[in-house]
């Protein structure tokens, strides 16, 4: 399993896209501030079709140190729980080795013959 960085997709969105490159690493990177605002606030993200971003508070709670064995309290935290929507899900049910999404670029005019 390979690792994709946010440099590659960007590199990837911008080629299909012809886009510059660091018009769409301006782009992802507002994105992403966003989603991180957002959830901050407390909000939950919709994305149909692709999941859903929600806060859950945990609960405080005991735990042991495996190495001591001693009893350690964890205070409660928020954390962020990610449904999947059911494009991703039909998508990772049938993934082949290599998928690609193809975008629409409004830009780029698709001349037949």
């Amino acid at each position: 399993m390979a690792t994709v960085t946010k440099k590659e997709l960007v590199d990837r969105i911008a080629e299909a896209t012809d886009e510059k490159r660091v018009v769409v690493k301006r782009i992802i990177q507002s994105f992403l501030d966003n989603i991180i605002v957002e959830l901050g606030k407390g909000n939950r993200l919709e994305f149909r079709d692709f999941g859903v971003f929600e806060v859950r508070e945990r609960a405080a709670r005991m735990a042991q140190n495996p190495k001591t064995l001693e009893r350690v309290k964890v205070p409660p935290k928020r954390t962020v729980k990610f449904k999947v929507g059911n494009m991703m899900k039909k998508t990772l049910s049938e993934l082949p080795e290599e998928a690609t999404l193809q975008f629409n670029n409004p830009g780029a005019s698709s001349s037949a013959g």
